[in-house]
């Protein structure tokens, strides 16, 4: 079978009523607050419970991990993320695929190997700037160059994360997402949302996830819909994931 040719997986009905829950993961520095509002209301819109995840900043990944395990302990869940999070979430997807019934991935950052990608080398930069300056002074650089949505996010979640950003910032850097081989081989649906002017989160990464999982759809959008309402990456994700499996409504 060619790569362009559907492949042969049977689609899914609806959840059960009782699988009706999704952990949501955010993203290198941010917190569970701007993972609810990316998310929350759309999944409850359609009977879906979201939980959104607050990083432990000395142990991002082990934090996510688990929430995962936690909630998928008795039943299958829809597991999300942005960023990291998105990376974390098909990883775990890839490891457990009876316990996941879709993947909701917003804004993914690299594939493979991080060290070359643009997320990765900011998140490098950014931990070196705290530990040399402090949060105070890094803040006010960062709200100075950032849109005023964005500024505000990560004031509140740098803050709360304080003093261990610098460490979680480092090992968001050092995470390794799925690689090519690996995406071909994940058979849970994936709804992708990705922005087509963020350079920090490239469109072609999300466009490789899209060509390269066998169950996976696309949508894109753009920066600024973001922040006139983050509710647009998870409306863009799950709009993606029932384009691959039904949604419960």
């Amino acid at each position: 079978m060619s790569r362009s040719e559907s492949p042969a997986f049977p689609v899914p009905g609806e959840l059960p009523r009782s699988s009706r829950t999704a952990v949501l993961l955010p993203g290198t520095g941010s917190d569970a607050c701007f993972a609810e509002k990316a998310f929350g209301a759309e999944l409850r819109r359609r009977g879906i419970t979201p939980i959104a995840v607050d990083p432990d900043p000395r142990g991002v990944v082990s934090s996510y991990l688990t929430a995962l395990e936690a909630a998928a302990e008795d039943t299958p869940i829809l597991v999300g993320g942005v960023s990291i999070g998105a990376a974390v979430a098909l990883r775990w997807a890839f490891d457990n695929p009876s316990r996941v019934l879709g993947v909701l991935a917003a804004l993914p950052a690299w594939t493979g190997d991080p060290r070359e990608a643009p997320a990765a080398a900011s998140a490098r930069w950014t931990a070196s700037e705290l530990r040399a300056h402090g949060l105070a002074t890094v803040t006010a650089a960062m709200t100075a160059s950032s849109p005023a949505w964005l500024a505000r996010e990560l004031t509140r979640s740098w803050h709360a994360q304080w003093p261990d950003l610098p460490s979680a910032l480092d090992e968001a850097a050092r995470y390794r997402a799925l690689d090519v081989d690996e995406l071909r081989a994940v058979r849970t649906p994936v709804g992708i949302a990705a922005a087509v002017d963020d350079a920090v989160h490239p469109l072609a990464v999300a466009q490789q996830w899209a060509h390269e999982l066998p169950r996976a759809k696309l949508v894109t959008i753009g920066l600024d819909r973001i922040g006139e309402d983050p509710g647009v990456l998870g409306r863009a994700c799950l709009t993606a994931l029932e384009q691959v499996a039904p949604v419960p409504t």
